[in-house]
């Protein structure tokens, strides 16, 4: 089936702004953004990998590509991309399970974002189904990426504080890591900003009246 829409994938670390970013360019050019994180597997789920050392040891391992459920997020990216619409999970990460389901209609749009802390996973599948568009891996210093990831968790009462800090922590030193996956699967590295300036420069003829500047 002929692809109605392509789709803008955001990877990067948690907390690096890949839903900002989104958010903006959702308000310049009308792209509505599929939220991979809300594909998480419910916490009770059996065989979920764990943590194996330092002092969460013993939890789930909730940056684990493990815990994610990639056939279901692939499948409901390609169904936007194919026919527009598609019904997607609605999770709550404090509660660690699925609590709902929503229609995520794109209302005519040709792009989309996808947006989630394991986005790289579907790249290489999205530029194999012709439906890939563009995709980047967003970073910033590894200090402002723990500050603004600890400060949204902690908001957002996600998991128990120390919980948070002591993943924050690790997640910092593992950043790097998280980084050359990206790129390894044809991410382009860049700051927010940066991507946003760049997918500006490439659409904003294409997107017409959406195109504001932000």
């Amino acid at each position: 089936m002929t692809a109605r829409a392509r789709v803008i994938v955001l990877a990067g670390p948690s907390g690096s702004g890949k839903s900002r970013l989104a958010g903006r360019l959702a308000k310049a050019f009308g792209w509505p953004t599929l939220r991979l994180d809300d594909f998480y597997r419910d916490g009770d789920e059996a065989g979920l990998p764990l943590i194996t050392e330092g002092a969460n040891a013993g939890l789930t391992d909730w940056d684990h590509p493990g815990t994610w459920n990639h056939e279901d997020a692939f499948a409901a990216l390609r169904e936007l991309c194919t026919t527009g619409a598609t019904e997607v999970p609605v999770y709550s990460i404090s509660e660690s399970r699925r609590t709902s389901a929503q229609r995520l209609d794109l209302g005519g749009a040709t792009r989309f974002c996808a947006e989630g802390i394991f986005a790289a996973e579907i790249v290489e599948e999205c530029r194999r189904a012709g439906i890939l568009a563009a995709a980047y891996c967003i970073t910033q210093h590894p200090t402002v990426t723990y500050w603004r990831r600890l400060t949204r968790d902690l908001r957002e009462r996600r998991k128990p504080p120390l919980v948070l800090v002591r993943r924050g922590l690790a997640l910092a030193r593992a950043q790097r890591q998280i980084v050359r996956r990206a790129s390894a699967v044809g991410c382009r590295v860049a700051t927010g900003d940066r991507a946003f300036a760049e997918l500006r420069e490439r659409y904003a003829d294409q997107e017409g009246e959406h195109a504001v500047a932000r």
